[in-house]
């Protein structure tokens, strides 16, 4: 399993690795008991964790960003317990770690729900964000190879590869 698979779901608490998409729904498993399910399309949606950006003062960061920060901090700034903290303090909290965030746009209530997810993804040892960041490079470098071996454009080759690599 990997950080790429991960996905949250509508309606539904914790964190799951997307296994298959159908027409009407997805099969999930819970990250947290290994469970795994049928979520129909009409009821719940399927956002995967590498998609969800963080409101910041300046632009937008991608929330393995802030897991990441979340991480280097870790030995300093120790991890803000979501059931214990007040909210002041989990604000105060993320302001330490990621002075940018946005306080108007990030409620208390989704800086809980990251607080919960770092838990469950480091329970798992799912924080691996080098993998995220490098994999968008070698895709483009293994585009620019195809590119000259095809005589294709970059551009269409590597849009081509992240398509046929999403569909897997």
């Amino acid at each position: 399993m990997e950080y790429r698979e991960i996905v949250a779901v509508t309606g539904l608490g914790g964190l799951y690795q997307l296994v298959t998409t159908k027409s009407d729904g997805a099969i999930v498993r819970n990250v947290a008991d290994k469970s795994t399910k049928f979520i129909s399309a009409r009821q719940h949606n399927v956002t995967p964790l590498e998609s969800i950006e963080v409101y910041t003062t300046g632009e937008n960061v991608r929330l393995h960003e802030v897991f990441q920060k979340m991480q280097e901090h870790e030995a300093t700034i120790p991890l803000a317990d979501p059931k214990v903290v007040n909210n002041d303090g989990i604000k105060a909290y993320f302001k330490s770690i990621f002075p940018e965030f946005d306080e108007d746009r990030v409620y208390v209530s989704d800086m809980k729900k990251m607080l919960k997810w770092y838990e469950l993804l480091k329970g798992n040892d799912l924080l691996h964000f080098e993998q995220v960041t490098e994999d968008g490079e070698e895709e483009i470098a293994d585009a620019e190879v195809v590119a000259s071996e095809t005589n294709t454009p970059v551009a269409e080759s590597a849009t081509e590869e992240a398509d046929s690599a999403k569909a897997e």
